[in-house]
């Protein structure tokens, strides 16, 4: 398996024990106030992260490229800065406000690369990926 989805897996599942205590303290406290962070904590961290893996996991050529390793790094530092800046906004600490809304922005910015990564020709046959499918 390519070093790019396991950073991608191992991210994935630390993301999954925060969102689970996240979620654990919600439930205790009976406060679900933050349940938005626990969510993207989960969603963008967890199944996120884990899909990035297993499609790198699938086309390891396509893990190889530089822009992969670059996109795992803009994507990863979106999400990182994203869930406890989100968790302080909903426990009330509005200054926390524009970092939600830039660290949205570096995820979004990852994601575009992903999608950039998917529809870039194949390593292997210099083919695009529906040229290939046919």
């Amino acid at each position: 398996m390519p070093r790019l989805s396991n950073l991608y897996f191992r991210t994935a599942i630390v993301f999954l024990v925060v969102g689970i205590g996240m979620g654990l303290k919600m439930a205790i406290s009976q406060d679900h106030t933050t349940i938005g962070a626990h969510a993207h904590a989960n969603l963008l961290g967890w199944v996120t992260m884990a899909l990035f893996g297993t499609y790198y996991a699938l086309n390891p050529r396509k893990a190889e490229k530089r822009l992969a390793l670059l996109q795992y790094g803009v994507y990863t530092l979106g999400v990182v800065l994203m869930v406890p800046s989100l968790y302080l906004l909903l426990e009330g600490h509005m200054a926390m406000e524009p970092l939600v809304g830039i660290s949205s922005l570096i995820t979004l910015l990852g994601v575009l690369m992903f999608a950039v990564v998917i529809f870039s020709p194949d390593p292997a046959t210099g083919r695009a990926p529906m040229a290939a499918a046919r």
